[in-house]
């Protein structure tokens, strides 16, 4: 009788540990449908692309009478000769002899973003083409190459392509109108649907960017072309281009390697490529000028990241702001004297830093609406307490400090000053930008 009471007791101890089994199983599956079936209202921002023929595009290409710089972009130093781009419109050249900068020509060029010069030839992208221009006689300019095709990726972003039309070329694009859409929680990405771009976390909706050993120039931080010995490199949103230029006037597409996303800026300096992005600076060991490949990496926080170099360190201003998705502002400086294992240095604190370029000891940093710094920066840990000199009436974009010179782009106009004497900045020549 015992025997027997003991086996139902311990059938029932078995019966109930199965049922709570059960009830778990049940409980967790309920849980994880609940979880597949998650959904989430989403904003979306309907923007419909512009599009132009190619041979639009091509037939844009020509050659102007100066006219005044309707908007500011990158800035590019070769010789006596000031580059300025127009953003998606050309680039002005400006003679600057003796610090009194003379309008020389503007190129049209539909869809420009970036340049560099080698050798009095003058490589320019438009839109997905790769130009190779003749500036050894100005104002007399030639069109020597297109390069077709050469930037595929340029309509890309925002994690999905443009879609490939034949024939056509998008431009930029229109804001329709904001929808609500009801999206799995799991999955909010931008999608295409009808030829219309819905994008779910736009901050800067404008049309993408192509991403500057002399006689080649010199290009500013914020450069997505870079000239080094026979090859021209380009980086677009994810990838690092490769051109062979050893022959100047007949550039041949190279290698492409992948980088990652949100690429920004390259700087190439000595037998490297140092390449930013919004969530690090890049080394690209650069021994072998046709195959340059990935030497290490810092990564830091999502923001914008412009890079220069300068012997055994490397200055990177990270800012906020909305087309960088981040709330940093500050310049870093890393050690570098081991390429493989870069590291943090110091941080310093800044209010808005763009665009930054180094001459020597002498560093430069645009703070945009705060203007332009100038700091000693022979003391690594101590540039916060070496403030030379600041200019606080221009929106700073980037500089280049070359030859007692620093060339300023602003949102009113190119400003170059002489800095002879760092403490004392004297503006010696001046351009103004989008005056009618």
């Amino acid at each position: 009788m015992k025997r027997s009471r003991l086996i139902s007791d311990k059938l029932i101890i078995a019966l109930e540990f199965v049922f709570f089994l059960l009830l778990l199983i049940s409980a967790s599956s309920l849980l994880q449908s609940c979880e597949d079936k998650c959904e989430t209202v989403t904003s979306y921002i309907m923007m419909e692309p512009v599009y132009k023929t190619t041979e639009e595009v091509r037939n844009g290409f020509g050659i102007k009478e100066p006219h005044t710089i309707e908007s500011s972009g990158k800035i590019y130093v070769f010789g006596e000769y000031l580059l300025v781009n127009e953003p998606g419109n050309g680039i002005h050249i400006i003679r600057n002899a003796d610090c009194n900068p003379i309008p020389v020509s503007f190129i049209a060029i539909p869809g420009n973003f970036d340049m560099a010069v080698k050798d009095y030839i003058l490589y320019a992208d438009s839109y997905v083409d790769l130009l190779a221009i003749d500036i050894s006689n100005l104002p007399e300019i030639t069109l020597i190459k297109r390069l077709e095709n050469a930037f595929p990726n340029y309509n890309y972003e925002w994690g999905v392509g443009y879609g490939g039309i034949d024939n056509l070329i998008v431009t930029h694009f229109e804001e329709k109108e904001i929808v609500d859409i009801q999206t799995d929680c799991n999955n909010r990405a931008n999608f295409w649907e009808r030829n219309v771009l819905f994008i779910g976390s736009c901050v800067n909706c404008s049309a993408p960017q192509l991403a500057g050993n002399t006689p080649s120039g010199v290009g500013g931080s914020m450069a997505r072309f870079a000239v080094s010995g026979e090859n021209l490199y380009a980086v677009d949103f994810n990838s690092l281009r490769v051109f062979d230029i050893s022959t100047q006037t007949d550039p041949q597409a190279g290698n492409v390697v992948e980088i990652g996303w949100g690429i920004e800026t390259i700087f190439p300096y000595k037998d490297n490529l140092f390449i930013g992005s919004n969530s690090g600076m890049f080394i690209f060991d650069n021994s072998d000028p046709t195959s340059p490949y990935l030497k290490s990496q810092f990564k830091h926080v999502r923001t914008c990241d412009p890079v220069v170099v300068d012997d055994r360190y490397a200055y990177v201003t990270l800012r906020s702001g909305s087309e960088c998705e981040g709330f940093t502002n500050q310049l870093d400086v890393l050690d570098i004297a081991d390429l493989s294992n870069p590291f943090l240095l110091k941080t310093y604190p800044m209010q808005n830093p763009h665009g930054l370029s180094i001459d020597g000891d002498i560093l430069f940093i645009t703070e945009g609406d705060f203007g332009m710094k100038v700091f000693n920066a022979a003391d690594r840990n101590d540039i916060d307490n070496h403030l030379l000199d600041a200019i606080t009436n221009v929106h700073g974009f980037d500089v280049i400090a070359f030859n007692q010179k620093a060339i300023l782009i602003g949102e009113d106009g190119l400003y170059i000053y002489n800095y002879s004497d760092p403490t004392n900045l004297e503006t010696c020549g001046f351009i103004s930008v989008g005056e009618k």
